[in-house]
């Protein structure tokens, strides 16, 4: 019956191999039409004979990784001004080139930095926004990736989410031994951050809503238990220990509470805990399993995973119990939900004809859309903004991360140097 079912028969069959932490992007199908830009290397004053982070790199990565912009390689800029008044448009109008980032760097004192940038609409010649801001050493890169996000807003209206963070789990054999790591990186795959280490199996990380804590199912008690852990502090705390199947946490838009899957009365059920009193309320009740909860943004019902109708399909029901409303009827495999940000989508796995996919599915419409053609893509997550979706895969003999935008136009794939690398969930916005 496949996976199904992750926090219930996948305990103990995670792939091994050997790798390093951080994760490297790899654009796997670009997006027609995609918005030219040119993001100039920023200008620098200071001791050294570099800025220790490369500013306008980073920027210009981020924009060309959401697909909805094309950055201008830096061969093929035809100047580079740091400031308005070396700006020649026509220069740029040459080029066809829609907009023009340029800024300057400035060193303050021992590890104390100034990051200013403007960003001019080419054809007409005038300066959209520009900000200045105050960074430490430390700051640099989450910096560069908030003035990405400022943007990507002005252009497409939308917010970016490029100052977010990545949840996941690596594996890795090191002298005959396993180990298994949760990790919380930035979005571009920089910067990770080991929130445990274990020889069991760690599996399915969620985030708060403030992007300050994550909870997950932990084995190094050789039992299924549920943790939360503060990112920043390290402090964790077990929050479910119950007899039998401990899986699927997953937080409450408040963050009060946590859907959890528990087989404390004999069944895989749906059951909410208020974090607080530990206290503990049965939603489902039902012979087939119910598994992989998600709370919908308004925390009115939730989603999750059931094979009550025969095979794994998704359902509905009020966060408070009640009677469960089948939500997919498309293709016999549809599991492991996750709400879009305003609500309106379900992204989770479809399986037809022995391929397991990635699909939204349009809440209002109805309507089902597969977005990747792999094999066996899992573990599907959106991004806070809404616009594309992180989940796991297959390349060979290998897991990787990948990402697709909500229209299956763009895509990316993120794997290590060595080794697997899988369940990931993207942080919200908040948390930075």
């Amino acid at each position: 019956m496949r996976v199904i079912f992750r926090a219930v028969l996948l305990y103990l069959t995670i792939g091994a191999g050997t790798g390093q932490a951080a994760l490297t992007i790899e654009i796997t199908q670009g997006m027609e039409g995609a918005m030219p830009i040119a993001v100039v290397p920023f200008g620098w004053t200071g001791r050294a004979a570099a800025a220790p982070e490369n500013i306008a790199a980073i920027i210009s990565a981020d924009l060309g990784r959401s697909g909805r912009f094309a950055p201008l390689p830096d061969r093929d800029l035809v100047s580079h001004p740091t400031t308005a008044e070396q700006v020649q448009f026509h220069n740029w109008r040459m080029l066809n080139v829609d907009n023009l980032v340029i800024g300057q760097v400035t060193e303050n004192g021992a590890g104390s930095y100034t990051i200013q940038f403007q960003l001019f609409d080419v054809f007409r010649g005038n300066q959209l926004i520009g900000y200045s801001f105050p960074a430490s050493h430390a700051d640099l890169r989450r910096v560069a990736h908030h003035i990405s996000d400022l943007i990507y807003k002005e252009l497409t209206g939308e917010p970016g989410a490029f100052n977010t963070r990545i949840a996941y789990v690596t594996t890795a054999n090191t002298g005959g031994q396993k180990s298994h790591t949760l990790l919380v990186a930035d979005s571009d795959g920089y910067n990770p951050q080991t929130i445990l280490r274990s020889s069991q199996p760690l599996m399915s990380p969620a985030w708060s809503s403030d992007g300050k804590r994550v909870a997950y199912v932990s084995f190094e008690n050789k039992t299924a238990e549920i943790y939360t852990q503060d990112v920043l502090s390290g402090t964790r705390s077990k929050v479910a220990s119950f007899k039998g199947i401990n899986g699927a946490p997953a937080w409450s838009p408040d963050g009060r509470r946590l859907a959890l899957t528990l087989s404390q009365d004999g069944n895989p059920e749906i059951y909410t805990m208020d974090l607080a009193s530990k206290a503990v309320k049965r939603l489902t009740s039902n012979a087939a399993i119910d598994t992989e909860p998600a709370w919908s943004p308004d925390s009115r019902s939730l989603v999750f995973t059931s094979d009550r109708g025969g095979s794994p399909q998704l359902y509905r029901i009020a966060a408070n119990g009640g009677q469960a409303q089948r939500l997919t009827f498309d293709g016999k495999y549809n599991a492991g939900a996750d709400f879009s940000p305003d609500g309106r989508k379900l992204a989770m796995v479809h399986g037809e004809g022995g391929a397991y996919r990635i699909a939204v599915l349009d809440l209002d419409s109805g309507l089902l859309r597969v977005l990747t053609d792999g094999q066996q893509d899992e573990s599907p997550s959106f991004s806070p903004n809404g616009s594309m979706i992180i989940y796991a895969t297959g390349t060979g003999n290998r897991e990787v991360l990948a990402a697709v935008s909500v229209d299956g136009r763009f895509r990316q794939r993120l794997s290590l140097q060595a080794g697997n690398v899988r369940e990931p969930a993207w942080s919200p916005f908040n948390g930075q």
